[in-house]
C-alpha cells in the first residue's frame, strides 16, 4: 500500500464524496505509523461563536480552523508520521498548507452529484444532508483552476476499493503532490 512518513495528503471534495472511508483505509493499511485527522472534528471543537462551516460569512473562521488542522498535520508529519487530512478543503486554502515545511499531497474525490447527495442523505448523526448546500460545495469542486484538475479522481462507477486504488497508485507516482 502506502508508505510515505513525513508527508501530508488532503483528501477532500464534496460531502458524500467517500473521503472518510477513504481516509480510514488508508491510515489502516499504510505500511508504516499513520495518522487520520478528520478536519470536521475541529470545527466541533468551537463551543460558542461557530458559523456553520458551509455558510458565507464564516471563511475567517474556517481560514482559523483550517491553519490549527495544518498545524496539527505538520506536528503529526513532522514526527514521522504519513498523515491524511479528511475534509473539505477547497484550494482557497491550500495555502494555508503550501506553507508547510514536510511534502504536502492534495487530491479531490469527485463522484456524481446524484451519488453525493443519496449518500449524504443515508448517514446518520449530525451531518450535512440538505441537497441544495451539498450542491453548491460539489459545484465549487467542479471547477478547478491552476492546474488543480489534475488532482481529481472521479469515482463514477467506483467501488470504495477502486477509489482506494487509483488514491495510493496516485500518491506512490508523486502526482498530487503540490509545488510549494
Amino acid at each position: 500500500m502506502v508508505n510515505l512518513p513525513g508527508n501530508i495528503l488532503i483528501l477532500t471534495g464534496p460531502p458524500g464524496a467517500g473521503k472518510t472511508t477513504a481516509s480510514r483505509s488508508l491510515a489502516a493499511e499504510s505500511e508504516g505509523p499513520a495518522v487520520h485527522l478528520h478536519s470536521d472534528d475541529f470545527w466541533h471543537f468551537i463551543k460558542k461563536g461557530a458559523i456553520l462551516p458551509f455558510l458565507s460569512n464564516a471563511h475567517q473562521q474556517n481560514e482559523i480552523v483550517l491553519g490549527v488542522v495544518a498545524g496539527a498535520a505538520e506536528g503529526y508529519a513532522r514526527g514521522g508520521y504519513f498523515v491524511i487530512v479528511d475534509g473539505i478543503v477547497g484550494p482557497w486554502f491550500l495555502h494555508l498548507f503550501r506553507k508547510l515545511k514536510c511534502p504536502v499531497h492534495y487530491i479531490v474525490i469527485r463522484p456524481p452529484l446524484d451519488d453525493a447527495i443519496e449518500r449524504c442523505r443515508l448517514r446518520d448523526g449530525e451531518t450535512l444532508m440538505d441537497p441544495g448546500p451539498i450542491t453548491h460545495l460539489y459545484t465549487q469542486f467542479s471547477r478547478l483552476d491552476g492546474g488543480l484538475e489534475n488532482h481529481v479522481i472521479q469515482t463514477a462507477g467506483c467501488d470504495p476499493s477502486a477509489a482506494l486504488t487509483a488514491i495510493s497508485a496516485g500518491l506512490v507516482s508523486g502526482r498530487f503532490q503540490l509545488a510549494s
